[in-house]
């Protein structure tokens, strides 16, 4: 009760009020569990768009920034000797580029990719690298880890702006004319450089791997070279066949690149080209 003259004490009735209109669970702009988590992953997703656009913005930059003074020094060689050491410092260039551009891949956190394996083969000269091929990577990273490499290219690579000064340098292997590709490609592992080679053809179309072309036991049985398997292994389909450049894929990249069987290559070339095919098929089919 109220004594005359005292003002009425409302603080039940004030208290009872904020009871009724309040939510449970407490005020009205907590956040519950769910709605920090749903803000997390935006920010997370957010956080790898921008990193992936920008590890492709680097690895364009450092492509060009090797591309045009690569493209001078080649054609400031003569012919001859003085080209053939030019090769040397292309390929060194080339791999070097493709290690920073990785660097900052996994810096980012938009790349993880164990290439441990390659360091076995790195100063081992006179090699065929046979590789399958399921991403349009697979170069970046067999290359980075092998900077005596020559590689088998398509033609159209070599009047690209970002890498054609740099293969030019380099002296790897135009794929459009058959008979100078074979006699290329084996100069250059007599010369003790390694041969990279990925004999599908192209990427992967589909898994685990596609028919093996009979001009890869040409080119091997001409180098007069072994021939070492790499198993690449590839969590994402991101630049597969078919897979656009810009079009950004579930992140992190996962690769495993492992060292495979080692073959000689022997007087029947299809009947190694069988086993060849025969043995990836077995080492990269789903467990």
């Amino acid at each position: 009760m109220t004594k005359p003259g005292q003002r009425p004490d409302n603080t039940a009735t004030n208290r009872r009020t904020m009871e009724e209109t309040t939510p449970p669970g407490g005020g009205g702009h907590r956040q519950g569990p769910g709605q920090g988590r749903q803000r997390q992953g935006f920010l997370t997703a957010l956080y790898f768009r921008l990193a992936f656009y920008f590890c492709l913005a680097v690895f364009g930059i450092s492509c060009l920034a090797w591309s045009l003074p690569a493209s001078l020094v080649y054609l400031l060689l003569p012919p001859g000797p003085a080209r053939r050491h030019g090769q040397r410092v292309g390929q060194f260039g080339i791999a070097y580029g493709f290690r920073w551009s990785l660097w900052v891949m996994r810096m980012t956190g938009v790349l993880r990719a164990d290439l441990r394996a390659l360091d076995a083969l790195r100063h081992e000269p006179g090699l065929v690298i046979a590789a399958n091929h399921p991403t349009m990577l697979d170069a970046v990273l067999l290359i980075s880890r092998l900077p005596k490499v020559v590689c088998i290219t398509k033609a159209a690579l070599w009047d690209s702006l970002f890498l054609g000064g740099g293969i030019r340098l380099a002296g790897y292997v135009r794929n459009d004319a058959p008979l100078a590709m074979i006699r290329d490609a084996a100069e250059a592992v007599r010369r003790g450089r390694q041969l990279m080679i990925f004999p599908e053809g192209s990427r992967t179309a589909v898994p685990p791997v596609d028919p093996m072309h009979r001009s890869f036991a040409v080119m091997a049985s001409a180098a007069r070279a072994p021939v070492q398997t790499v198993l690449i292994e590839a969590d994402n389909p991101y630049l597969s066949k078919s897979w656009p450049l810009l079009r950004p894929p579930v992140l992190p990249l996962v690769f495993r690149v492992r060292l495979g069987r080692r073959y000689e290559v022997g007087a029947d070339s299809q009947a190694f080209l069988e086993r060849l095919e025969d043995y990836f098929r077995a080492e990269l089919a789903p467990a």
